[in-house]
């Protein structure tokens, strides 16, 4: 009888590969999750061993997946920023541009509020990041623009008009009311309503 002189079966490398990766993908999602709930928790700047430990990995763990702090905190930041985006997507029931622009308010409230804590936590933050500065620098711009493009061109132009609703209609002021004055949330936008529309006609 002639001898089966074919290879022996090689193992599967493609089984054992395709599980570190995913085991690999699912740390560095629980890394992430975990300092968005630490700072949701209300701590403004958790450290590494913090996140580590919510995340339930080892500190060498989270440093194999982002060199540095710096690192995570852009991870953090693109996460937020697809919160916003979601929100800011969503088509105006408005058909003129004053009530666009009302209609912004309830919009950044709504997002406002989903988003408190990781803001106040990148304001803290910025100062020693370039990160969180960069991201600083992004947010105030597209929230800008997003005000900018609802206007006609001619009211566009007035800058007396384009900076009062910029300021108005920005996260400073919405926190201001919320946290230094103690307004709610319905009495905010109410307020914010009210002045929006002085500044339009």
């Amino acid at each position: 009888m002639a001898k089966d002189r074919s290879k022996p079966a090689e193992p599967d490398a493609e089984a054992p590969l395709d599980g570190r990766v995913r085991r690999g993908q699912d740390n560095r999602a629980r890394i992430v999750a975990a300092m968005l709930e630490l700072i949701q928790a209300g701590e403004i700047s958790p450290g590494a061993e913090a996140v580590a430990a919510r995340a339930d990995v080892g500190l060498r763990t989270v440093f194999r997946h982002f060199k540095d702090m710096e690192s995570l905190y852009s991870e953090m930041s693109e996460v937020i920023s697809l919160e916003l985006r979601a929100v800011a997507d969503t088509p105006f029931e408005a058909q003129d541009w004053k009530g666009r622009v009302i209609e912004l308010v309830a919009r950044r409230s709504f997002g406002f509020e989903k988003i408190a804590p990781f803001r106040r936590a990148s304001d803290a933050l910025r100062h020693g990041s370039k990160v969180m500065e960069a991201d600083h620098a992004r947010f105030v711009a597209a929230q800008r623009e997003i005000v900018r493009r609802q206007l006609p061109p001619e009211i566009a132009a007035d800058a007396t008009v384009l900076e009062a609703l910029d300021l108005l209609l920005s996260f400073e002021t919405w926190s201001r009311l919320r946290r230094e004055q103690g307004l709610g949330r319905r009495q905010t936008r109410e307020v914010l309503e009210g002045l929006v529309k002085g500044v339009i006609g």
